[in-house]
């Protein structure tokens, strides 16, 4: 499973790119507009930073101004990837770019019926909002489990990105039910790394090699 930074911040992305273990990042314009300096000097230089798939949001809510703002983004580098909304312009949008051959993810999928919609559609990725879901009572991972299974079924090319990963425990269920992506703000990526067996092992290791190497002394 591919593993992406959810985040505008180039100081978190280049910390975490330089570990060797992110496959790309997702933007939104809540993210983006969090960083100083122009968005599209800054989703380059995320794009320079990960040399991988970068999502750049649209603003706009109907499909004239979707497909010229996606045309925009999509000019910005070549690991852009075209971000729409899904809604019945979303979905015409990412019809029209993707058949231009340029890349889109819908996002803010809530439903397994608006999934299908994105894979008939051309989507190169599908974003549910599993965090979201969780927020409202509803199992955000049943939601992964239907929209693997569907497009199992018909070969779709979709890949599946699972987004809003509050925690691990949501990339370990992606995971575990075959999502191709996952992902996360960078506080989850870091809690990945965390167990409190690895620091006590570590810390008993390097006090051993101490002892050893006094009594050699």
């Amino acid at each position: 499973m591919k593993l992406f930074i959810d985040s505008g911040n180039i100081k978190d992305i280049e910390t975490l790119a330089a570990i060797g273990i992110i496959d790309g990042v997702t933007t939104n314009p809540t993210l983006l507009a969090k960083e100083p300096g122009d968005y599209r000097e800054n989703l380059k230089k995320i794009c320079q930073i990960v040399k991988g798939p970068v999502s750049g949001e649209v603003t706009a809510t109907d499909f004239t101004g979707m497909l010229s703002q996606g045309h925009d983004i999509a000019r910005i580098d070549p690991f852009m990837v075209v971000k729409v909304p899904l809604t019945r312009d979303g979905i015409k949008a990412c019809k029209s770019l993707s058949g231009e051959g340029i890349r889109v993810n819908v996002t803010l999928c809530f439903s397994a019926a608006q999934a299908l919609l994105a894979a008939k559609a051309g989507a190169t990725y599908i974003s549910p909002f599993v965090g979201r879901l969780d927020d409202v009572g509803t199992n955000g991972m049943d939601l992964i489990r239907e929209i693997v299974d569907i497009y199992n079924n018909y070969d779709f090319a979709t890949e599946v990105l699972v987004a809003s990963c509050r925690h691990p425990i949501h990339v370990i269920e992606a995971a575990r039910l075959g999502a191709d992506i996952a992902t996360c703000p960078p506080a989850v990526i870091d809690q990945m790394f965390n167990h409190p067996l690895t620091s006590i092992g570590l810390e008993k290791f390097l006090k051993d090699w101490e002892k050893s190497q006094a009594v050699k002394a």
